[in-house]
């Protein structure tokens, strides 16, 4: 059982196996406020990107069985023996196919969502784009992404460079 989910709830998506009536992820204090994100939002908040969820209900219930973690919103999606596996392949092969700064750009967005701050606008998103993906090969290199954006050829990734 996870005892705090932070890197569950700090993903884009989450993909649990329904494993019965056991409980599988679990919520305690600390995913409450005392460790606030720089937008001054804790990790469940900010996984909530501003919807209304019952904060005090989610915690003293502390650990859900996977159908209850997916009723609750903590994961994107529970699944049974006979497709775990397809769908976590899939959701793999997708990320796969992504060049290494994309997904870096793409995390530096989905940490922060909902309002922003000053702080969480430079050093969240606007350091990862602008010092980070917009300099890099992959990106404006001889066959970077964005050299041949809306042409016939693929990029070329360096996957070393991650």
């Amino acid at each position: 059982m996870y005892d705090s989910p932070e890197l569950a709830l700090a993903a884009d998506r989450s993909y649990m196996f329904d494993g019965g009536d056991e409980p599988a992820v679990a919520l305690g204090p600390l995913n409450a406020k005392d460790y606030p994100m720089t937008h001054g939002l804790s990790r469940l908040e900010a996984h909530f990107a501003g919807r209304e969820f019952p904060l005090l209900d989610l915690l003293e219930a502390g650990a859900f069985t996977p159908g209850e973690a997916e009723k609750a919103g903590l994961v994107t999606v529970v699944l049974d023996d006979i497709d775990y596996e397809d769908e976590v392949r899939v959701a793999m092969e997708e990320r796969v196919s992504l060049s290494p700064d994309a997904l870096t750009g793409m995390e530096a967005s989905l940490r922060f969502p909902g309002r922003e701050s000053a702080d969480c606008k430079i050093f969240g998103r606007l350091s990862a784009w602008q010092n980070w993906i917009f300099i890099r090969p992959n990106a404006v290199g001889e066959q970077g992404a964005l050299k041949v954006y809306g042409k016939p050829e693929r990029p070329s990734f360096d996957w070393r460079r991650t």
